[in-house]
């Protein structure tokens, strides 16, 4: 016979999915301005749904996109649990993507999207989870907190906690926004990775100029940008070069590395899940610290000259390169960015350095009674104890949540490798999402219990 959670769950799918559906297809990307009607759009239907499933609703608005609060709100003495998630997307204009990404896709229990598992998919069923809780009688009053910019930084997510923080007081905080190792190997991140990205811009000219004319005289920004990138850091090992860039970095703890070793990590299945053909040497060891607790120096773009059919035989007047650090913790954004400024001063004091949003890093507790409640739940829902491990990401809302909530937070997610985070072809699948429910029913039934 199944149990109560288990004919829920069965009888919550056509709903879920329908949900589901109705939110893809709402391009809310965070990243086009745009897109604002859109945002609003996305805002308006989650502040809907929370009132038509008894919650309390409202969307707080800020100098940029609002963020929607909910509640369930159960009894005055109960403990509060707070779940953070963001309904924001990343832009879909990959030439990969096999169907519209804006219009949901079913193919059996997988369900095609932007957005779908990034962090609409695990917003629902944390909802889901929390929807059975209350209508079950445990004890726990339920709150949510869904950003609508988590994928540009977080600019204006600060703004909303400071004036809002005092209505939002909490015992803990749950995020469901990050990544297990491998299907089948559940994890419980306890860290994330900082972010200081930035656009470097050369200009040497007011029009781009015939090379058989000039060339041999005129400058060319975009060589000139890649010589500067290759002087920032070791392409081949990706060491960085500029000098006290690691002079911060937090060393990782013996007991942390055998946590990684104990995960299960494996190169080849990641490899395999993020379809790369190449990648950098490494046992399982340094792969698993260079993607969890090393920063590192990328470059996302550059920007300059011809790019059309054939070859247009001109030097470019102007180029621009998008790049960023991951940082791990004890790394201060603004100090990294000081020393990036006065690298690339040194070497090309013709170009210009233009600071985007930055994101400390993060580093919580990996032991105690939310962490065994997080173990127990994912065991209760997936039949295996997870691994407590790093996330190689960055979520700006996290920092500021604990500067104003003062709570404990505890990763609760369910996306896998093969979902696709900010990639083509993003998807979501029933497997986690059932699970999901079920393991956000048993943590909410677990913390209602502490202090008790």
């Amino acid at each position: 016979m199944k149990s109560e959670i288990e004919r829920y769950v069965e009888s919550a799918r056509p709903e879920f999915e329908a949900k589901l559906q109705e939110w893809v297809e709402i391009p809310t990307i965070s990243a086009e301005p745009e897109r604002k009607p859109d945002i609003n759009r996305g805002a308006d239907a989650a502040i809907q749904y929370l009132r038509s499933l008894g919650a309390e609703a409202e969307k707080v608005e800020t100098p940029g996109n609002p963020v929607v609060v909910g509640k369930f709100i159960t009894g005055k003495d109960q403990p509060v649990v707070s779940i953070y998630n963001h309904l924001d997307v990343q832009p879909a204009n990959e030439p990969q993507w096999q169907c519209e990404p804006f219009a949901f896709h079913k193919e059996g229990d997988k369900y095609i999207g932007r957005g779908s598992t990034d962090d609409k998919g695990p917003a629902l069923t944390a909802l889901f989870g929390a929807r059975y809780a209350v209508e079950h009688g445990i004890p726990i009053n339920i709150q949510f907190i869904w950003e609508l910019e988590e994928e540009i930084g977080s600019p204006n997510f600060e703004h909303f906690m400071k004036n809002k923080f005092k209505e939002l007081t909490t015992d803990s905080v749950v995020v469901s926004d990050t990544i297990w190792i491998s299907r089948g190997r559940p994890a419980v991140a306890y860290g994330l990775r900082g972010l200081a990205p930035m656009r470097l811009i050369l200009e040497t000219g007011t029009k781009d100029v015939h090379s058989g004319v000039t060339g041999g005289a005129a400058r060319n920004p975009i060589t000139e940008l890649c010589q500067l990138i290759s002087d920032c850091y070791d392409v081949r090992s990706g060491k960085v070069r500029i000098p006290g860039f690691y002079d911060d970095v937090a060393k990782l703890s013996r007991t942390e590395m055998d946590n990684f070793l104990a995960s299960g990590f494996s190169v080849k299945r990641f490899k395999a899940a993020h379809e790369l053909r190449k990648m950098r040497e490494g046992d399982a060891a340094d792969i698993a610290s260079r993607i969890w607790a090393r920063p590192t120096f990328e470059v996302h773009g550059i920007v300059g000259g011809y790019t059309g059919p054939g070859v247009k035989t001109a030097i470019p007047y102007r180029a621009e390169a998008k790049v960023s650090m991951r940082l791990v913790p004890n790394q201060n954004p603004d100090k990294v960015f000081r020393l990036v400024r006065k690298f690339i001063k040194e070497h090309n004091p013709d170009v210009e350095v233009h600071p985007e949003s930055f994101l400390g890093p993060y580093l919580g507790p990996h032991t105690g009674p939310y962490a065994d409640a997080a173990r127990d739940a994912m065991r209760k829902a997936f039949g295996k104890d997870p691994a407590f491990v790093r996330e190689g990401g960055s979520i700006g809302a996290i920092v500021t949540m604990e500067k104003y909530l003062k709570a404990p937070i505890v990763f609760l997610g369910l996306s896998l490798p093969e979902h696709g985070y900010h990639a083509p072809n993003e998807n979501f699948d029933w497997e986690q999402a059932s699970g999901g429910m079920r393991m956000f029913a048993r943590y909410f039934e677990t913390i209602s219990r502490m202090g008790s």
